[in-house]
């Protein structure tokens, strides 16, 4: 469900734990001006202010001219002005155009129409103490896409771009930033703040219905206060822990994660104590690895609960000491400090009785259980979901996993009174599963939102089975295991954009998939609200925009539902929906039953004619209640149903397999791939199963899945019958497929594939699990590392106004990561990542994680360490901006007509170093100035709908939108140039 047109209201006192002071000593003050000049509005399509300056327009680095006028197609006479508006005393502002005919735009243009960028403007003003240096400030911006801050004299300095809290994500932490120069410390210093108001239909909604209105309305919120003077250097974010409950005396799950930031020094966490009073019932375990905090930086610290024996009713509190030292990064990989910190913490805790006790509660409510499970690889990144137990125990059936929508906090108010799960039809004898996908909006239940639904559900099955409860553990309320890798199967539903996101899942995850229940979805970004009024439509090369639109293809739920034939389908759609149209839900159904060649599966269309976007029985209601039902008790092998079937694929590490069918390589990444399996001659001496690729490398099939390759089988690929070795069948070991050259095919049940990492630059937040022919797994979600150069942090401390740009990044995309993902990373110096390179196992999330490398000087260290002969690495480097441009083959060709021009953002994907399933992104820029930097650093993939493929090179002319990009591309399989998927403004 998307987010009403509201924002909640946070006072500055809820911004910080404030330590009290002596009454005579002063403080420094802050004063955010009430008075705000608002220049818009400017047609752009949904995400295009990644592409665009912030501040388009104006140019924030020259003296603004609040006189001038600019053009617009909204406005009469097309131009606009500045206009003023007084903000209310909280920091609320209400941004709104009335005199722009929005009813006649919208006849034409639809909601595309609405959809407009504005710049606001405001100053902040430091009152200084007699002497004390000055804090950091705290910035909370609710609404807005970005914002900067900016000294009133310092023309030409490239400003520093912060994102917004634009979704207004629940318990978002305020941002921690630097000044961008320390203020006097004898008289007061003005600062100049700049806004940019993004109006999204997708966030903000349709103004006919949010107010009766014509005129879109946004809601603005800025907050901003200074970081606790004479605090702690380490800040307790309570609202960020993880705990399981505890359920007749046992956890649901063994996670725990404590939220921590630092102030302006970086810190690690050394140890942790439990008192002797709870240690006979639990231990806490530390991470595998080191846990360390940069300057600002906030992150949720993970342990392990190790349960010796149940848990009181009267235990509610668990309590524990930390113990914290402060580190001088890049000094030595073992520098060990004398200055400690003992941190205590108590974390409450949620007893519950068993769900099928007789209870004094008379009401018809579900029971939920919030459990707890490390999404990340060695124990990290500490997680909650949610379940619904079953009415019965014993004869367990196939889960069900239910996606909540955009915008829907799963834990608020709390487990109990939380409205999605209420929402949700409980059931005899299956569990029902609901992930947070991260965060209220997640990633769309695409990339780690995905993994974390399956992650959940995972989690559950190993919860049941090896608690050590004997009430609910030990098998007793398990659930069936009857699918691939012995994983199961689930039915998956959702609502909103958790319908849009079962319609993913269950296209690109089939053999995991029994059935689909997608309520009131949309089909994909695009098609919910067009990119008709685009800016950059106006200067990018068409070439050039299929190619950004290429990173965009593997959201498109309508290109994969050919992969749920077979599956049966109940889609649901109120047909007075206000939110997203019914006709999506109508389009997606009838896409899907016009490629069902044989009527094997249902595949139906639920409409309710008078109701709207969300009613409560939208998925609670007898017809959904027959469906389930139904697929509960037929829930068998879907294979020999069907004579033939097509399996597409975008990326190739964003799918898993169909009907045993997997794909690990393209022919030309950035295009769709197809696998089309037709068997015929069943009940004859020899099966045929013959396959047809579309533009396929590499594929595979399971002979355990794909039961039809007996030994009695021929398999003809691509019109030439392969070799099939009669003990390889017998003992139905996988089948890898290799194109020698295009169509020409090389067979082995021994030399396994390799896995296609690339495809887009959202890949970054993804870490795919690959299986090993052993039978155990590689890779899988685990925290990103940033790495900075040496020469931007050697400091354990940094004053306010001397935070380095390199450091700057990571923070804030370490920021950003936090409140829009939950997803967790670590900030390393060159060298440090160097040290461990050359020491595999040194630092074990470097080696399983993806990496993020912020500017050139970083990049070429790497390179440097890399290639000495202290390393041993097998893969291509071409880290230095000069290595990446020469693989790309972009140059410069003459002062008059250039690839590369000063001030340009160069972002790439590059392969890890040392793990087969990760990847290195690359943020640089081209000459000495910051603005490249800065504009590489808006390109990194925080939010869906943003079109960057694997490389992107992004020019100084920022008011062109996509037009700017001056090259961009797809990778090849191997990581070369793929000139079919390449552009060049040159070429």
């Amino acid at each position: 469900m998307l987010l009403p047109l509201y924002f909640s209201t946070l006072s500055l006192a809820g911004l910080a734990h404030h330590a009290q002071m002596p009454l005579s000593e002063p403080q420094w003050r802050l004063k955010l001006s009430t008075e705000w000049a608002v220049l818009g509005p400017f047609p752009i399509h949904a995400r295009e202010q990644h592409f665009l300056e912030p501040s388009f327009p104006i140019d924030v680095k020259a003296p603004v001219d609040l006189n001038a006028s600019f053009p617009s197609a909204y406005a009469d006479g097309g131009s606009v002005t500045w206009s003023f508006e007084q903000a209310q005393e909280d920091g609320t502002l209400e941004v709104s155009f009335p005199d722009v005919r929005w009813k006649a735009l919208r006849d034409t243009e639809g909601w595309a129409a609405l959809q407009h960028h504005a710049v606001l403007k405001s100053s902040l003003t430091v009152y200084p103490t007699s002497g004390s240096p000055p804090p950091y400030i705290r910035v909370q911006l609710v609404g807005g896409s970005y914002f900067t801050i900016i000294a009133s004299d310092s023309a030409n300095k490239t400003p520093r771009w912060y994102s917004g809290n634009i979704y207004d994500m629940e318990r978002a932490l305020p941002r921690v930033i630097d000044l961008p120069e320390a203020p006097s410390l004898d008289e007061p210093t003005t600062y100049d703040i700049f806004v940019s108001g993004d109006y999204e239909i997708r966030l903000f909604g349709d103004p006919r219905i949010q107010h009766d209105s014509e005129t879109p309305v946004q809601t603005i919120k800025l907050q901003v206060d200074f970081d606790d003077v004479g605090g702690d250097d380490i800040v307790r974010e309570s609202t960020k822990d993880v705990i399981p409950d505890v359920l007749s005396g046992w956890t649901f799950g063994n996670a725990i994660g404590i939220g921590l930031r630092a102030r302006n020094s970086w810190w690690s966490v050394q140890d942790v104590h439990v008192p002797h009073s709870i240690e006979r019932f639990l231990s806490l375990k530390l991470p595998q690895t080191r846990f360390r905090l940069a300057p600002t930086q906030a992150r949720i610290f993970p342990l392990a609960i190790v349960q010796h024996q149940q848990l009181p009713p009267d235990l509610t509190l668990i309590n524990a000491t930390l113990i914290l030292q402060k580190e001088q990064p890049g000094v030595d990989v073992h520098y060990e400090s004398v200055d400690t910190m003992t941190l205590y913490i108590s974390l409450p805790i949620t007893h519950l009785r068993m769900w099928d006790e007789p209870s004094t509660d008379s009401s018809s409510s579900n029971p939920v259980i919030k459990a707890s499970y490390f999404f990340g690889v060695l124990d990290s990144i500490p997680t909650n979901f949610l379940v619904i137990p079953p009415k019965s125990s014993g004869n367990g059936r196939a889960p069900i996993l239910a996606l909540h929508g955009a915008g829907v906090d799963i834990f608020s108010p709390n487990t109990a009174e939380s409205f999605w799960p209420q929402a949700l039809p409980r059931q005899d004898r299956s569990w029902v599963v609901i992930p947070s996908g991260r965060t209220s909006w997640g990633l769309d239940w695409h990339g780690p939102s995905a993994e974390d639904a399956w992650g959940s559900l995972d989690a559950l099955t190993n919860i049941l089975r090896h608690s050590k409860s004997t009430v609910w553990g030990e098998n007793k309320w398990d659930i069936p295991l009857i699918s691939l890798n012995a994983k199961p199967k689930a039915i998956v539903m959702g609502h909103s954009n958790g319908g849009q996101g079962a319609w993913h899942i269950a296209e690109r995850f089939p053999d995991r998939v029994l059935g689909v229940i997608p309520a009131s979805a949309y089909i994909k970004s695009q098609s919910y609200v067009p990119w008709t009024m685009s800016r950059s439509a106006h200067f990018a090369d068409p070439v050039l925009e299929a190619i950004l639109q290429s990173s965009l293809t593997p959201d498109d739920n309508d290109l994969f539902v050919g992969n749920l034939q077979g599956k049966d389908v109940l889609a649901i759609h109120g047909g007075d929906d206000e939110n997203v149209p019914v006709w999506h839900s109508r389009e997606l159904v009838g896409v899907l039953q016009s490629l069902q060649d044989l009527n094997t599966s249902r595949v139906e269309l639920l409409e309710f004619l008078d109701q709207p976007h969300w009613f409560p029985s939208v998925l609670n209601n007898d017809q959904v209640q027959s469906f389930i039902d139904h697929l509960l008790n037929t829930q068998s092998p879907d294979v020999a149903s069907e004579e033939s079937f097509t399996m597409t694929v975008a990326i190739p590490a964003e799918s898993n397999s169909m009907r045993g069918w997997h794909v690990e390589k393209l022919f030309v990444p950035g295009r769709l791939g197809r696998v089309h399996v037709r068997t015929s001659g069943r009940g004859s001496q020899v099966i045929r199963v013959d396959v047809e690729t579309t533009n396929i490398l590499e594929f595979s099939v399971d002979p355990n899945v794909f039961d039809v390759l007996e030994r009695d089988s021929e398999l003809w690929v691509d019109g030439k019958r392969m070799q099939l070795d009669d003990n390889v069948l017998r003992t139905s070991r996988m089948l890898y497929l290799k194109a020698i050259e295009r169509r020409l095919w090389k067979i082995s049940s021994d030399a396994q594939n390799t896995m296609q990492l690339s495809g887009r630059m959202q890949t970054i937040l993804s870490s795919p699990t690959l299986p090993n022919n052993d039978g155990s797994e590689l890779g899988g979600p685990s925290p990103l590392v940033f790495v900075i150069p040496d020469s931007d942090s050697r400091s354990n401390s940094i004053p306010v106004g001397t935070l380095s740009q390199t450091l700057s990044i990571a923070l804030r995309l370490s920021h950003d990561l936090f409140m829009y993902h939950q997803l967790d990373s670590e900030i390393m110096l060159e060298s440090e990542v160097n040290v461990a390179f050359s020491n595999p196992g040194l630092n074990p999330i470097l080696d399983k994680g993806n990496i993020v490398v912020v500017g050139n000087g970083a990049a070429s260290g790497l390179q440097n360490g890399l290639q000495s002969d202290e390393v041993n690495i097998s893969t291509d480097i071409f880290m230095d901006i000069n290595a990446f441009l020469a693989k790309v083959s972009v140059e410069n060709v003459g002062p008059q007509r250039s690839d590369l021009q000063p001030g340009q953002g160069v972002v790439f994907l590059h392969p890890h170093p040392n793990n087969p399933s990760g990847k290195v992104l690359f943020l640089q820029s081209t000459g000495s100035s910051d603005l490249g930097l800065e504009r590489a650093t808006r390109l990194f993939p925080i939010r869906t709908g943003v079109p960057v493929p694997d490389w992107i090179i992004v020019g100084e002319h920022g008011y062109r939108g996509e037009g700017n990009v001056a090259a961009a591309g797809v990778w090849d399989s191997e990581w070369n140039l793929n000139r079919a998927m390449s552009w060049s403004s040159t070429a």
